[in-house]
């Protein structure tokens, strides 16, 4: 509802973006964690997303996180043509690095990703420097930052920077100028 009424203000129809949300089989999570994705991470992202006219047009699948013998993560249950967003309870240790990270996006063997990690995760805390983490990977894809390398040192905290930006337009204004135009063309692109 709030994606029609957020496309109705700028008199535009709503742009569905699809993202599949797949839960990890192999996370240990608690009850309580899956309660706080599912009843605020989530409807923050729903919410913030649907004022600026995007309709995160989202589907549940099974899937798992696995991990090759040389250590590179193996997932099931990818789909091409979807945002996979995985719902685990730790970004896997080779692309984590021991940082903690609340969530990670990438393009994977050709699938678009982005990795939630419950352990972490967390809805709007600070404008500008703790976002809800969902609307922060989503953005990378819907940003273009999965088309290109992450640049190292102070590019790549500005890049997360520019992220954390449109998050806090997104969340206190309902902002879908940049954004918007971005999402159509990566809905092109994908």
């Amino acid at each position: 509802m709030a994606a029609i009424a957020g496309a109705a203000a700028f008199g535009e129809s709503p742009l569905l973006i699809p993202v599949r949300r797949i839960w990890d089989a192999r996370a240990q999570l608690t009850e309580a964690q899956k309660s706080r994705f599912a009843g605020v991470i989530w409807p923050e992202a729903v919410r913030d997303f649907g004022r600026a006219g995007l309709v995160l047009s989202s589907v549940e699948s099974p899937g798992e996180v696995g991990r090759a013998p040389s250590g590179r993560p193996v997932f099931k249950g990818l789909e091409h043509g979807w945002i996979n967003l995985v719902i685990t309870d730790y970004v896997p240790l080779q692309w984590d690095q021991a940082r903690g990270l609340a969530g990670l996006t990438t393009q994977y063997d050709g699938y678009h990703v982005c990795i939630i990690a419950l352990q972490h995760a967390h809805g709007h805390q600070a404008p500008l420097f703790s976002t809800n983490t969902c609307v922060h990977e989503l953005l990378h894809v819907l940003l273009h930052d999965i088309f290109e390398p992450r640049p190292p040192g102070a590019a790549g905290s500005g890049r997360e920077w520019r992220i954390d930006w449109h998050a806090t337009r997104l969340w206190l204004l309902g902002d879908n100028g940049e954004i918007r135009r971005s999402a159509q063309a990566y809905l092109r692109r994908r």
